[in-house]
C-alpha cells in the first residue's frame, strides 16, 4: 500500500480552482476501492492520499491523472509501506491489506 503526499506548488488560490475537478477525480478512485482514505494536509500546503495495495506503475498512471498534476499546480510524493499492523476499528482496513 502506498501513502501519497501531494505538496502544492501553485498558490493556494490557484489550487482551489481545480478542487472540484480534483475531487471528482479522488470519488472515482474511491468508488473503484483504489483509495482507502484522503485529507487535507495541515497546515494546507498539500493532501494525503492512503491507497490499497497495487502495482506501483498502476498507481503511477493514476497519480499522472490528478488535475492537480495535470495543471501543474502539485508534485506528487509516493511512500510505499506494507501495513503490518492496525487499529480493530479500521476493520475495513484490516479486511483490504488481508487480500
Amino acid at each position: 500500500m502506498y501513502i501519497v503526499l501531494i505538496d502544492y506548488t501553485a498558490p493556494v488560490e490557484e489550487v482551489d480552482y481545480h478542487l472540484a475537478d480534483h475531487a471528482k477525480w479522488l470519488d472515482r478512485h474511491f468508488r473503484s476501492g483504489e483509495f482507502l482514505t484522503a485529507g487535507r494536509r495541515t497546515p494546507h500546503s498539500g493532501c494525503v492520499i492512503i491507497t490499497r495495495p497495487m502495482p506501483r506503475v498502476k498507481l503511477e498512471a493514476i497519480l499522472a491523472s490528478d488535475p492537480f498534476r495535470l495543471h501543474r499546480l502539485a508534485r506528487h510524493e509516493i511512500v510505499e509501506f506494507g501495513a503490518t499492523r492496525t487499529a480493530p476499528e479500521l476493520r475495513l482496513v484490516n479486511e483490504a491489506l488481508a487480500v
